[in-house]
């Protein structure tokens, strides 16, 4: 990479770091693995960069590299485990936020996650279905049938929660 592709490579990840570590986080609800997904992104971004800047629209180009990250980590269990004789110590877990988003956040935990890739696509990120369906690699009409199943699925687990019937 030359000295002024780096520059500006640069640049554009100090601006977006954070926005992307938040997005990793809404994927993958953890940020310890966030913040592995955004540095796998960088560091495949670096190799790309001349193609990133080629692109129409590079934030939505490195976003589609993030949701193939977490994608692909997600495929690959075995990359992450690692098998013992003993259990460790067991941590404090935080409790969730109390109110709507904390019942929110862990209601999207459940689903599937390609639904969760979608949903955040489609209504954290803004995204139209052709762009989140070029993201993903996916037709528009899965985009469609996997966010109305997902809200669906939100639908229901939330009327569960609160004891109302729709």
């Amino acid at each position: 990479m030359q000295r002024s592709d780096e520059a500006a490579y640069r640049e554009y990840v100090t601006l977006r770091m954070d926005v992307l570590r938040r997005t990793a986080y809404l994927l993958c609800h953890d940020w310890h693995t966030a913040d592995d997904l955004v540095a796998t992104t960088m560091a495949k971004l670096y190799d790309k960069w001349r193609r990133a800047q080629q692109a129409d629209n590079v934030d939505s180009y490195v976003r589609a590299m993030l949701v193939n990250a977490y994608l692909d980590e997600r495929r690959r269990p075995w990359r992450r485990e690692v098998s013992t004789d003993r259990l460790p110590d067991v941590a404090e877990v935080a409790p969730a936020p109390a109110g709507e988003h904390g019942d929110l956040l862990a209601l999207v935990r459940t689903l599937p996650k390609k639904r969760r890739a979608v949903l955040i696509l489609r209504f954290y990120l803004d995204h139209s279905v052709e762009e989140t369906a070029e993201m993903l690699g996916i037709s528009t009409g899965t985009v469609k049938s996997q966010t109305a199943r997902g809200l669906e699925t939100l639908r229901a687990a939330i009327s569960n929660v609160s004891g109302v019937q729709s």
